[in-house]
Parts: C-alpha cells; sequence; structure tokens
C-alpha cells in the first residue's frame, strides 16, 4: 500500500511558530512525536520529512510521511508537488492539514478537494498541481479576526496566552483527526470531527 503525505502548513522558523498561520505545522510536529519520527531535510527538496508507521511496525500499519515546507507559506507548492513526485503518490494520498478563517477557534472540518478559499499555502499548492485540489484537508478553526484587524496580520500573530492550553488541545484533535483518515476513511472521520 502506498504511503500517505501529510502536509502541514506553515511559515519556516521559529518567530513564525506560535502564529495562527502554523497551526498546521504543529499538528505535523504532534503526529511526529507520536511515530517517534524525526525531521530532517530531504536533499533537492525544499522539505523536511518525518516518517514513521501509524500502529507500529508490520504489514497491517500505515506508513506516513510528514512534511514541513522550508519555504514561506505562499510557496509552499513547489515543495509539495516535488514530494508528490518524489514518493510517486497520487493526490487521494495526500492530506494537507492547515489553518481556516471561517472556522470558529475549537472545531475542525476534514473534506477532500475544494478551492483555497483566499488560503495562500492552499493557493500556492493547487497552482503548482495544475489547478488540481482533489486532496484531503484538515481544517483547523482559528476564527475571524476581530473588529477591523487585517486578516493577514491576525493570522501572522501569536495564540494569546489565555488560550495557548486549548490550541494545544485543538491540535493534539487535529493530529486524531488525520490518524482516522488514514485508517478508516474520509465518512467515518467527518462523523466524529466535522462538529
Amino acid at each position: 500500500m502506498a504511503p500517505w503525505l501529510v502536509v502541514g502548513l506553515g511559515n519556516p522558523g521559529p518567530a513564525y511558530a506560535g502564529h495562527r498561520h502554523n497551526v498546521g505545522r504543529r499538528v505535523v510536529e504532534e503526529l511526529s512525536g507520536r511515530l517517534s519520527a524525526r525531521f530532517a531535510p530531504l536533499r533537492g527538496i525544499r522539505a523536511e520529512i518525518a516518517e514513521g508507521r501509524l500502529g507500529g511496525p508490520g504489514a497491517d500499519s500505515t506508513r506516513m510521511m510528514l512534511a514541513k515546507s522550508r519555504t514561506f507559506m505562499n510557496e509552499t507548492g513547489g515543495s509539495v508537488s516535488r514530494l508528490l513526485s518524489y514518493y510517486k503518490l497520487d493526490l487521494d494520498r495526500m492530506v494537507v492539514v492547515h489553518d481556516e478563517l471561517d472556522i470558529d477557534p475549537g472545531q475542525i472540518r476534514v473534506k477532500r478537494g475544494g478551492g483555497d478559499n483566499g488560503h495562500n499555502g492552499l493557493r500556492s499548492i493547487r497552482a503548482s498541481l495544475g489547478g488540481a485540489g482533489d486532496f484531503y484537508r484538515v481544517r483547523v478553526g482559528v476564527g475571524r479576526p476581530p473588529g477591523r484587524q487585517d486578516p493577514a496580520d491576525f493570522l501572522l500573530s501569536n495564540f494569546p496566552a489565555g488560550v495557548r492550553d486549548s490550541v494545544a488541545v485543538e491540535v493534539s484533535r487535529a493530529a486524531d483527526a488525520v490518524e482516522s483518515l488514514v485508517t478508516v476513511g474520509l465518512e467515518r472521520t467527518q462523523n466524529l470531527f466535522n462538529s
């Protein structure tokens, strides 16, 4: 069985680590910890990969390639398309984890396909794939900015200290959703996680 490629969207570097826009990266980092898999650069591709098996070693385990781009969000597509080619994977073996303004904090939505909804990382991926968007998405709600704050400024700011514990819970739930998606499929996962 072909492995799964799970891409966590975000910007590289410690200055961005706590930003709302980086919640996708945090989810793949959570998954790497669960799988005891360490991220390492992949030669010739601007990405870091951690490889592990969900369910432990054995024929019935699920092989997962966790990916973090080493480029900024709006340039993620090049890395993603090269990873798909490198691992010889079709879009139906890829999950993209990302923040979502139009979903309230504390909520997760899992789906397949769709547009980019103004998300620069998704836009870059779809452009690099010739407009194709028929991959799985785990969307982590961050909500809309308060008042008239610019959405870009909102996304490129840290979660407030008062919600960091609840964000950690949501990151863990999103990792649970990824594990569910790759093991039991879309419909059952949507029933479990789409609130």
